[in-house]
C-alpha cells in the first residue's frame, strides 16, 4: 500500500504540472517562430497527459481526486505570469526553469518512494517525468543562453518585458547624453532627407507615407544621433546606439558584417551564416533579414547557428 508520503508527492507534482501547463500556455504568445509556437503548445498538450497520469496513479492509490490542484496551479500560474511583466526577460525565464528543476527532483523523489513501497507503475511513471522535465530544462538553458548572447531567438519578450529590461539597461548605463550632442544630432536628423518625395512620386497613399516616413526619420535619428556622440568621443554611447539600431535591423547595407550581404542569393546566405561563430554579427545579419527581405531560409539558417552557438556554451565538458 502506498505511503502517505509518497500520495501527498504525487499531489504535489500534480498541482506543479498545472502550473507548468499554464506556463506553456503563455509561452505561447513569445514565441519568435510557427516551430516553436509549434513545440509549445505541443509541451501543453503533453503536460495536460502528465497531469492525468498523475492523477490516475493517484485514484489507482486510493487518493482522492484533487478537483482544488488544478485551479491552484493554473491561478499560481496566472499570478507568475503577471509578477513577470515587471521584470526583466532572463528573470521570468530563470523562473520557468526553477519550476522545470523542481518538478525534476520531486520526480526523482517520487522514484525512490514508488521504489520502496513496490509501485512498479508509479516507478514507470516517475522515469517518464524524470526524462520529460529533464529536456526541458535543456531547452530553456539553451533559450537563457540565446538570451545572453544577445537573443531571444525562440522566444521574443512581451511589450512590457521589453520596456522592463529596457529601463534596467538604462539605469545601468555608464554615461549620459549632453544637451550640445543632442541639439546637434536633432539639427542633423531634420535636415536627413526622408524618402517622402520618391514614395510621393509613385503615388503612395497618404497613410503609407506617413507610415514610412517616421520610420525613416527615426532611422535617420538614430544614425546621425550616432555620428554627433561618437564625434564627441563618448565611444560608450556611440556604441549603445549602434547596437539600438543593429537590433532593430535598420543598419546601412555597407554596416553589415557580411560582405555585399544585400547581393547575396538564399544559399550564399545561408553559407554565409553557417561559417560565422560571432553572435552578435549573427544577430546583426537576423535583424537586418527580418526587416527587409525576411527570407525563410536565411532567417531559420540564422536562427539554428545562434541555437547552436548557445548549446555549445552551456555545454558540460
Amino acid at each position: 500500500m502506498a505511503t502517505p508520503t509518497l500520495l501527498a508527492q504525487l499531489r504535489a507534482l500534480l498541482q506543479l504540472t498545472n502550473t507548468e501547463i499554464q506556463v506553456a500556455e503563455t509561452r505561447v504568445a513569445q514565441a519568435r517562430t510557427d516551430a516553436v509556437r509549434t513545440e509549445l503548445t505541443q509541451n501543453a498538450a503533453n503536460g495536460r497527459e502528465r497531469a492525468a497520469a498523475i492523477e490516475s496513479e493517484l485514484r489507482d492509490l486510493g487518493g482522492l481526486p484533487d478537483i482544488v490542484g488544478p485551479l491552484v496551479g493554473r491561478t499560481l500560474a496566472l499570478f507568475k505570469t503577471l509578477a513577470e511583466q515587471a521584470q526583466p526577460f532572463d528573470e521570468a525565464l530563470l523562473g520557468d526553469l526553477a519550476l522545470e528543476h523542481q518538478l525534476v527532483s520531486r520526480s526523482k523523489y517520487i522514484k525512490a518512494l514508488a521504489t520502496a513501497d513496490s509501485e512498479r507503475s508509479v516507478v514507470q511513471l516517475a522515469d517518464r517525468l524524470v526524462r520529460a522535465h529533464s529536456a526541458t530544462v535543456e531547452w530553456l538553458e539553451t533559450v537563457l543562453a540565446e538570451e545572453a548572447l544577445g537573443g531571444p531567438v525562440a522566444l521574443r519578450r512581451t511589450p512590457l518585458q521589453a520596456a522592463a529590461g529596457g529601463a534596467v539597461k538604462i539605469v545601468n548605463a555608464p554615461a549620459t547624453w549632453s544637451a550640445r550632442g543632442i541639439d546637434r544630432a536633432l539639427d542633423v536628423a531634420r535636415s536627413t532627407p526622408n524618402r517622402l518625395s520618391e514614395l510621393l512620386g509613385r503615388g503612395a497613399h497618404a497613410g503609407d507615407i506617413a507610415a514610412r516616413t517616421l520610420s525613416a526619420s527615426r532611422d535617420a535619428a538614430l544614425e546621425a544621433a550616432e555620428d554627433v556622440v561618437r564625434e564627441e568621443g563618448v565611444d560608450g554611447v556611440a556604441d549603445a546606439i549602434h547596437s539600438a539600431r543593429s537590433a532593430a535591423g535598420v543598419l546601412d547595407a555597407d554596416e553589415l558584417p557580411i560582405d555585399d550581404y544585400e547581393s547575396l542569393n538564399v544559399a550564399e546566405a545561408v553559407a554565409a551564416i553557417k561559417d560565422s561563430s560571432d553572435p552578435k554579427e549573427l544577430r546583426t545579419i537576423l535583424a537586418f533579414e527580418e526587416a527587409h527581405k525576411n527570407r525563410h531560409g536565411v532567417v531559420s539558417a540564422t536562427q539554428t547557428r545562434l541555437a547552436a552557438i548557445a548549446g555549445s556554451i552551456i555545454a558540460v565538458d
